[in-house]
C-alpha cells in the first residue's frame, strides 16, 4: 500500500508545480489588484495566493476534471471578501488601502467584481452567482467602478503662493 502511495504523491506534486508555474504569477496579479497595493509592495497579496494555492492544493485529487485555476481564483476571491467583510466592521465598502494606486479609490466589492469582470474575463452571471449577488448589481457595481477609475473625482488646485512682503 505504501509503495502506491508515494507515486501518487509526486505525482500530485508534479501536477501542482506544473499548474504553479503557469498559474501563480497571474493570480499574484489579481490578489495585488483586489488588495490595490503597489505590485512591488503586497504583503496582503501574496497571503491571499498563498492561501488560495494552499486550498487547491488539498482538494487537488477531488477536481476532477474542474479547472484548478478557476478554483484557486474563486478561493482568491471569496477570501478577500470575506476578510474585507470580518476585519473592517461588517461592512464590505468600509474597507479602503491607502491612495497608492487606482484602484485604491475603489470600494473592496467594486474592485473584486471590477476585476473578476475586466481582468480576469469572468462573466456577470458566474460573477454574481460567486458572490452571492443579483446579477443587475454586479452589472451596476461594475459600471460605477469603471467609471470611477475612467472618471476620476477632481482633486482641489492647490493653492497659490502667498506674496511675499518686501
Amino acid at each position: 500500500m505504501r509503495q502506491r502511495q508515494v507515486p501518487d504523491g509526486k505525482r500530485r506534486a508534479r501536477e501542482f508545480e506544473v499548474f504553479l508555474a503557469g498559474a501563480a504569477g497571474r493570480l499574484l496579479h489579481t490578489a495585488t489588484l483586489l488588495t490595490a497595493e503597489p505590485p512591488r509592495d503586497n504583503p496582503r497579496a501574496r497571503r491571499l495566493l498563498t492561501l488560495a494555492l494552499a486550498h487547491t492544493y488539498a482538494c487537488w485529487d477531488r477536481l476532477r476534471g474542474e479547472d484548478p485555476y478557476d478554483r484557486a481564483r474563486q478561493y482568491l476571491a471569496t477570501r478577500f471578501a470575506r476578510e474585507a467583510w470580518h476585519h473592517y466592521g461588517g461592512a464590505l465598502d468600509r474597507f479602503r488601502p491607502g491612495p497608492r494606486t487606482a484602484l485604491a479609490r475603489l470600494t473592496p466589492q467594486e474592485r473584486l467584481i471590477l476585476v473578476l469582470r475586466l481582468f480576469e474575463g469572468v462573466a456577470e452571471a458566474q460573477t454574481a452567482a460567486l458572490l452571492g449577488l443579483p446579477r443587475e448589481r454586479v452589472h451596476t457595481v461594475c459600471d460605477r467602478a469603471t467609471a470611477t477609475l475612467l472618471h476620476p473625482p477632481r482633486t482641489p488646485a492647490p493653492a497659490a503662493p502667498e506674496a511675499v512682503p518686501r
